[in-house]
């Protein structure tokens, strides 16, 4: 597994992560599901748009949604089994959190 470095923006505090970049259909469409241990995940998509998420058979994660210049437009943390959470992003991060 090959994990790229992402530098993003919050409130203009830089913050670089580690991640596996989700670019397919399937890999977006599994994203963290009956994963127990997972590498935090970039989806990345083609131009800035509403991203939805839901949490069925996930483990809690925090959903960061990123707009095209990689600047924080929502941080959600999500808990499991949760459907529906949305917003206007290029790309979305997914970070496991450990309980």
């Amino acid at each position: 597994m090959t994990l790229k470095k992402l530098i993003f923006y919050n409130n203009g505090k830089k913050t670089k992560i580690y991640v596996k970049p989700c670019y397919s259909f399937i890999s977006k469409l599994r994203g963290l599901i009956f994963k127990s241990n997972s590498q935090p995940l970039l989806f990345i998509f083609k131009k800035e748009k509403t991203l939805s998420i839901h949490s069925i058979f996930c483990k809690p994660f925090k959903a960061i949604w990123l707009n095209e210049n990689k600047q924080v437009t929502k941080i959600k943390e999500i808990r499991n089994w949760r459907l529906n959470f949305s917003s206007k992003g290029k790309y979305l991060l997914e970070i496991p959190l450990k309980h």
